[in-house]
């Protein structure tokens, strides 16, 4: 019962953030492109949830995944007033709320995958499951940086906003960097409070060191 309360919970504030961040946005088109992955995580999820569902962590993780996204689709990434100032306050270059959206890009996928291995058993070495676990989220992260391509090159200057370069010649291969870190993140510090709940729920696997 107080996993389902909570879990409703959860929903509410994926909707509230939801409409907060569609009510004038900074530009429509930039908005759609940077909410739908999380749009379509959640039909996924809902499609799952009676066969296949996750831990509280991973939902919280994917909730709070989704709200950096649905701040980067109001401001753009670009012109997050935060960051703006953290900006301004400590002289950098460029506003730096992307690299929190790609730091989540590994971050949040990692313990998601994790999972999926865990409880499908698809590999019974940690370590290895380790190892494999960064390269998917290091493989997402690359799936994301063709969509920005494939995106600018189809739609010319209108994506600027949604790639939010800042004019740094370095900006996708440091986005896939932010990702690794956030991957190898949250193997180190969530990982046995993952196992934890996959034991609660019965969901666990033995794994070999």
């Amino acid at each position: 019962m107080k996993t389902n309360r909570y879990r409703i919970l959860l929903l509410i504030l994926y909707t509230a953030a939801l409409v907060w961040s569609a009510i004038q946005p900074k530009e429509y088109f930039t908005w759609i492109l940077e909410v739908f992955p999380s749009l379509i995580a959640i039909v996924v999820l809902a499609a799952t949830y009676k066969r296949f569902p996750l831990t509280n962590l991973a939902y919280t993780l994917i909730l709070v995944h989704s709200c950096i996204l649905f701040v980067g689709g109001h401001y753009t990434y670009a012109e997050v007033p935060l960051f703006d100032w953290i900006r301004d306050t400590f002289h950098q270059s460029r506003n730096n709320y992307d690299k929190v959206g790609h730091f989540a890009q590994g971050f949040i996928p990692a313990i998601v995958v994790r999972e999926i291995f865990i409880r499908k058993n698809v590999i019974p070495s940690r370590r290895w499951m380790n190892f494999l676990i960064v390269a998917v989220c290091l493989a997402l992260s690359a799936v994301y940086e063709f969509i920005e391509w494939f995106v600018a090159v189809s739609t010319g200057d209108s994506a600027e906003a949604f790639l939010g370069t800042q004019g740094y010649v370095w900006d996708t291969q440091s986005d896939m960097l932010y990702a690794t870190i956030g991957a190898i993140t949250a193997i180190i510090l969530l990982s046995r409070f993952h196992d934890r709940q996959l034991l609660q729920k019965n969901y666990y696997r033995h794994l070999k060191n």
